[in-house]
């Protein structure tokens, strides 16, 4: 009989699809400490990690920065400039970088665009136990339904846990698209945002349909984003089961 215990990716286990939405907030490597504490006692799931906001690509500096967060579930994200992120060096040294992270992480954020650059971190986090989000970010519009699901289904097919896709709604009806999306195929994995200021509300409403996870902000204000502590105030009204977790942990720590 084998009496190790079973190890649980806890980013996995977030993403399971709960009655409780699972937060995640952005860091770079300039987060001060007391920010990071404060996002705990608050009540943080996911620290996402990202890598290409950080002042050097240095393997020691980052990974140095990445132990910072252990007490968080963490989704590494080195995002490139095309999408919306900070990276401009080269797929090669990203892919390098990736592998270097993927040890002390518990995901992968991905783009569906640099499927064919990052196949090999790709194929080794399908392989592994690490949780694979493949991400598709549209800055200037929404797509169709058959868009949508045209994105969703790539990403499937590359091995991912989740698909991520996040599209600027200039109106209600975006918004509706992507809800009516989201609720018709939140089964297979999903995380929906809506950017700019009508995607708000997907912040909040977007986990009741199926979302796996909602993005908040700490200090660095992003397009469509809440606050943390908003967001965690607004989830805690609409989901009666943050308060019967928050019981749990108050026993959990009763005990230790």
């Amino acid at each position: 009989m084998d009496d190790h215990p079973v190890t649980v990716n806890p980013l996995r286990a977030l993403l399971g699809g709960g009655p409780i939405p699972p937060i995640a907030v952005s860091f770079s490597d300039r987060s001060l400490d007391a920010d990071i504490d404060a996002a705990q006692a608050g009540g943080l799931d996911v620290a996402e990690l990202r890598i290409d906001r950080y002042a050097s690509s240095e393997v020691g500096h980052v990974l140095t920065q990445v132990r910072r967060f252990d007490r968080f579930a963490t989704l590494a994200t080195i995002r490139t400039a095309a999408e919306g992120g900070c990276w401009t060096a080269s797929e090669q040294e990203r892919a390098d970088l990736f592998r270097s992270v993927m040890p002390y992480v518990d995901g992968i954020d991905v783009e569906l665009t640099s499927a064919t650059s990052m196949s090999s971190v790709i194929d080794e986090a399908v392989a592994g136990d690490h949780v694979l989000i493949i991400s598709n970010h549209d800055f200037e519009s929404t797509p169709s339904l058959h868009e949508l699901e045209s994105i969703a289904q790539q990403g499937k097919e590359l091995g991912a846990d989740v698909v991520k896709l996040s599209a600027m709604a200039h109106s209600q009806h975006d918004l509706r698209t992507l809800a009516s999306f989201t609720l018709q195929k939140a089964e297979i994995g999903l995380i929906v945002i809506a950017m700019g200021d009508h995607g708000t509300a997907s912040r909040v409403f977007f986990p009741a349909l199926g979302s796996r996870l909602t993005y908040a902000y700490t200090s660095d204000r992003v397009s469509g984003q809440l606050p943390f502590q908003t967001t965690f105030e607004r989830l805690r009204e609409f989901y009666p089961e943050f308060d019967e977790r928050k019981a749990r942990e108050l026993r959990t720590a009763d005990r230790t």
